[in-house]
């Protein structure tokens, strides 16, 4: 690695935040896949791409230069009960570079090996899950939705043993920080309110330097980590993404999607769903997501409160007005995706209805999420393609029922057909991570180490929007023998 990385930040805040740790060596460690566009874009030239010695970088066996590994220490909330100590117990903070826009992005090894905060773990990573989310994550950044990204995927030479023997991998990935609510539930938990306040100073200078300015920097802290949250979490709802584990150590603080384990995107729209297999409850089910972002939200702002004022009663007030904004700033996301995505483009007072029975024909007609919305650019473009929609409806007459209303509220805007479908298709996409395909690659790579299956689908997935006419198969709903039904953590 020629330009050298900055030994992170985070690793000036006093010793308790985290622990410095080494990456474990591996045996053998072999690149399978190197984003060289998120590379160029963090301005990393990495001598010889392709060779042994990248493979030896992003495993951990050779740091790069400046690089200063730590493990970070934090709590959380998993599935509503308190763990007063998680932390990075698989993966190591190695530094920071400076992306193409001047923003500051943590530079994460994942699958390195054991830690203090191990709890017990072998702090690997198997193939599998570091195949998924290098997958998921570099998908939702192609649908522009805020996520940390996969900068390397590496083999280990090693097995890991989860309930079989599988073969190990290493994910390096990138993130604008890896700071999570569970990084301040770490210290409230200890009563360590000047950990939590330099930990509010690090995150406002990092991430929203607006509040520094501001009278209330805590409050103004609370209110733009609501509102980002509230974007997040609409753009996860308007393309059927549904985390799996939003634990309050899986919400960034910056706004980014985290720890892509159990996640899955809906096939068949249905608010219930999940396909976690460790959400036995639905806890976390599509339909529940921005319900839990405000219960952690409310997490994160009790940490804060010693911090926003010292009277409690003044301090718990002021908390509770900036939460609630998060359900108005969600609503208007959630209006917004949802309107543009069945091609309207200005805003009537029954719009909200109209989306809600769209939705709820869909779910009662088990019409595929992706696929439906999809098909609408079409009919909205021409209503002879109508028969496109319809069809993927188990019941026809639930579409033309709602299409009647849809069509009239269309006629009330002056925006051409043409025009209409181009945007509904900038929003709309035609090519997500659909779990069949990626238990598909999976199995390729795991069973008999092909990764062509893997790179064909990660280059589909880099243009979700565009029609790919050759690889229309990656883009269909699947067959009953090919649902999945429950995806895994992974660790």
């Amino acid at each position: 690695m020629k330009r050298p990385m900055n030994r992170s930040s985070y690793a000036n805040l006093p010793e308790r935040f985290f622990a410095r740790v080494a990456p474990t060596q591996v045996a053998q460690p072999g690149l399978i896949k190197f984003n060289h566009a998120l590379a160029a874009d963090l301005g990393l030239d990495i001598d010889g791409h392709e060779s042994n010695s990248t493979a030896a970088l992003f495993s951990g066996n050779v740091l790069p230069p400046g690089a200063e590994p730590i493990a970070m220490a934090y709590a959380g909330h998993q599935f509503g009960q308190f763990v007063p100590q998680l932390g990075d117990g698989r993966a190591l903070l190695l530094g920071e570079v400076q992306d193409a826009a001047a923003v500051l992005r943590d530079v994460q090894l994942k699958g390195s090996g054991r830690t203090p905060y191990s709890r017990g773990g072998d702090g690997r990573a198997a193939l599998g899950p570091v195949l998924r989310e290098y997958l998921v994550s570099e998908a939702m950044h192609a649908l522009g939705i805020p996520a940390t990204r996969a900068l390397a995927a590496v083999s280990t030479g090693e097995a890991v043993y989860r309930e079989e023997f599988l073969p190990g991998a290493i994910l390096t990935r990138v993130a604008a920080s890896f700071v999570r609510v569970g990084t301040f539930q770490y210290f409230a938990s200890r009563a360590d309110t000047d950990a939590v306040r330099l930990l509010a100073d690090y995150v406002i200078d990092r991430h929203y330097r607006e509040a520094k300015s501001d009278p209330e920097p805590y409050l103004a802290l609370l209110r733009a980590v609501t509102a980002a949250q509230a974007s997040l979490i609409a753009g996860w709802m308007n393309v059927g993404f549904i985390h799996g584990v939003m634990n309050t150590d899986n919400m960034a603080i910056s706004g980014e999607t985290i720890d892509f384990g159990p996640c899955a995107f809906m096939d068949d729209y249905d608010p219930a769903k999940v396909f976690s297999s460790i959400d036995r409850f639905g806890r976390y089910a599509y339909g529940n997501q921005p319900q839990v972002a405000a219960w952690n939200l409310a997490r994160f702002a009790e940490t804060l409160l010693p911090i926003i004022d010292p009277e409690p009663q003044r301090a718990a007030e002021r908390a509770g007005e900036a939460l609630a904004a998060f359900a108005a700033q969600f609503g208007e996301h959630w209006l917004a995706g949802l309107s543009r995505k069945i091609g309207l483009s200005t805003r009537e007072a029954d719009d909200a209805r109209l989306l809600e029975e769209w939705l709820e024909a869909m779910h009662r007609g088990h019409a595929d999420f992706t696929l439906t919305f999809r098909a609408l650019c079409d009919a909205a473009e021409d209503p002879q393609r109508d028969s496109g929609v319809r069809a993927l409806f188990a019941e026809p007459p639930l579409y033309d029922s709602w299409a009647r209303h849809w069509r009239a509220r269309l006629a009330t805007e002056a925006t051409e057909p043409r025009e209409r479908a181009a945007a509904m298709r900038a929003v709309n996409p035609a090519f997500i991570p659909r779990n069949h395909q990626i238990e598909r690659v999976i199995a390729a790579a795991t069973a008999g180490g092909d990764f062509a299956p893997f790179e064909e689908l990660a280059a589909v997935l880099e243009q979700p929007y565009r029609t790919q006419s050759r690889f229309e198969s990656y883009a269909a709903a699947p067959k009953p023998d090919e649902r999945v039904l429950q995806t895994f953590c992974g660790t």
